[in-house]
């Protein structure tokens, strides 16, 4: 019989999320079990089970793995309820359909040994079978999903998307990992950038999924999830930050053309120009204000800790927004009531279009900015409520000392 293993001398454990895996969970576990031992590593294969139906938990016991029902459904939802019983150090995740090859193990534990926080397989260096991956997320959903990676987080990651990687257990819990779905896996190496951890790659291989069964991965559902969860992220880069550049951009060319037409280089800009300034003012500051949106959401929802965060809940308070919200709409209206002066001084009959387009386009605009102001706060204000849970003593419930203390207590 072999020697059981206090929880303090597991080094690695193998984490294996798993809906209805009857197929191939028996194999991965044998290999993750056999690269432990070849390689001498105090080890445990885990098999966090999102709710199988098809005898996975039993076929996993025999295997020789340890079996913990995750209690929220969906791919992160299994990860986040196996690093939470892991007993290891180290934890190699890695999905349950014998795509990734678990008997070689060794370059994972090699670089977590060395000090790593997290270690990222990348399948484009070690290699991707005929048939392994499909066309579009090889060359589309991949691909543009680790360029946003590196560009918006500052990743040196090739294989954003790699479904085997290892990470320091107690460092990656202190991430406070929440996301249930497949944009766990965006979460876990993104949060881990952005909180300055050291993460490596290591050349892995990829081969034809052994189920008979189409996988569990949505290629459109699921690309969408993570691209949404990258906006969350980088509001600032993919939001905020353009927004204000198109707003600043039509604000500048809205106050030049009401004046008069403009001239440059010989191209002459007049009030149809005028008509695109002020719808970039208007979608610009939709974007800056979704951007800030996503800023407070992170932060409520504990997705984010983004310091800007507060800073924008102040900005777009109710009060403040509706304040502002208001005076450019009496502004806008004030244009208006301009331009039918002018226009009631005429007889009410044809305008000189140009003249009042330089009016009416601004003082709508102004309108527009302020209605959407005003529903901002609103929402922003809608984002910021908690629920706060109170405890309420009730003179005739006993104290829980009591009722510890009483012999009907079962606890």
């Amino acid at each position: 019989m072999a020697r059981s293993v206090r929880n303090d001398e597991v080094e690695v454990t193998v984490l294996l999320p798993c809906l209805n895996e009857a197929e191939t969970l028996e194999v991965c576990i044998r290999k993750a079990r056999g690269a432990l031992a070849d390689l001498g590593v105090v080890g445990e294969v885990l098999v966090s089970d999102n709710g199988s139906t098809d005898g996975s938990q039993e076929i996993a016991v025999r295997a020789g793995a340890r079996v913990s029902h995750a209690p929220v459904r969906g791919y992160g939802g299994a990860l986040i309820n196996g690093i939470e019983q892991a007993r290891g150090k180290f934890v190699i995740m890695a999905d349950a359909d014998d795509s990734y090859d678990l008997s070689k193990l060794e370059s994972f534990i090699y670089e977590l040994r060395r000090g790593h926080d997290v270690v990222m397989g990348n399948r484009f260096q070690g290699g991707i079978a005929p048939g392994a991956m499909p066309f579009l997320h090889r060359y589309l959903g991949n691909p543009v999903l680790s360029w946003l990676g590196r560009r918006l987080f500052g990743l040196k990651v090739g294989d954003f998307h790699c479904g085997i990687r290892g990470f320091n257990r107690d460092r990656v819990r202190e991430l406070q990992l929440c996301m249930p779905g497949m944009e766990f896996a965006s979460e876990l190496v993104v949060r881990a950038a952005l909180n300055g951890y050291d993460i490596i790659e290591v050349p892995t291989t990829l081969s034809p999924d052994g189920r008979s069964r189409p996988p569990h991965l949505r290629t459109w559902r699921d690309g969408w999830r993570h691209l949404r969860f990258l906006l969350v992220l980088a509001p600032r880069k993919l939001l905020i930050w353009p927004g204000a550049t198109v707003f600043l951009a039509g604000l500048v060319g809205t106050v030049v053309l009401v004046v008069g037409p403009l001239i440059v280089g010989g191209i002459g800009f007049d009030v149809s120009t005028l008509v695109y300034t002020c719808l970039a003012m208007l979608v610009g500051a939709q974007l800056l204000l979704f951007g800030a949106f996503a800023v407070i959401y992170g932060r409520y929802e504990g997705i984010t800790n983004l310091r800007q965060a507060d800073r924008w809940s102040r900005f777009l308070r109710l009060e403040t927004c509706t304040g502002a919200g208001v005076a450019l709409v009496l502004v806008g209206l004030a244009g208006t009531v301009l331009a039918v002066g002018a226009w009631g001084a005429a007889g009410f009959g044809a305008q000189n279009l140009s003249a009042t387009l330089r009016v009416v386009l601004p003082a709508s605009t102004a309108i527009g900015l302020g209605a959407t102001l005003i529903f901002a706060g609103l929402f922003s204000s809608l984002l910021s409520l908690r629920r706060v849970s109170a405890a309420v003593v009730d003179r005739d419930v006993p104290s829980p000392s009591a009722v510890a203390a009483s012999p009907s207590h079962t606890g």
